[in-house]
């Protein structure tokens, strides 16, 4: 009866996501996260304090952040969470930042991702949504095509469409035929 049958060893979930840098000012949630996404991540690191974020970026490469919305306390407008995030932009910009918060609204989330967060989470969060998310961002940062491998893509299919001619690519383009040259040059 199951002698076609063909067995597949279920595979572990292996730990390829790199490095995500975890930051909250609760002790119990670092520890909550380093125990979820230590079977996800290859190395967890936690820190309660945000002033030591853009030290630890720079002491090793980090992956992800996945950054708490609020610091001070009694204080719950995210406006901490905005703050560092920009931080890390202005030093990281390529690091995906992932804002967490207990206090989430719809105007929050979009003030977040309006300075660059790369998606939105809120407490308390469901575990198998919350490695599924983090894992969705850093899955689409591989995605991701820089203006420069665009323009000349963009470029080289032009060409290719108008036969070599550079009169009528640039025609196309929008650009002068000498301002098609240069860029060729810099391709």
């Amino acid at each position: 009866m199951y002698e076609n049958l063909t067995i597949i060893p279920y595979l572990c979930t292996m730990k390829n996501y790199g490095t995500i840098l975890i930051v909250d000012d609760n002790e119990a949630i670092l520890t909550a996260m380093r125990y979820l996404l230590d079977t996800t991540f290859q190395q967890v690191l936690t820190t309660s304090n945000p002033d030591d974020i853009l030290k630890l970026m720079s002491q090793q490469e980090v992956h992800l952040v996945l950054l708490d919305m609020n610091f001070s306390l009694g204080v719950n407008n995210g406006n901490d969470g905005l703050l560092w995030l920009r931080n890390i932009k202005k030093r990281h910009p390529q690091t995906p930042v992932v804002l967490i918060t207990a206090y989430a609204d719809v105007n929050l989330a979009v003030k977040g991702l309006k300075n660059g967060a790369a998606d939105f989470i809120t407490k308390p969060w469901d575990n198998d949504e919350l490695v599924h998310k983090l894992k969705d961002v850093l899955d689409r940062q591989d995605d991701i095509v820089s203006l420069d491998e665009m323009e000349r893509e963009h470029i080289r299919r032009t060409l290719d469409h108008c036969h070599g001619n550079l009169t009528q690519a640039a025609e196309l383009l929008g650009i002068t035929r000498q301002t098609l040259y240069n860029k060729m040059k810099r391709l």
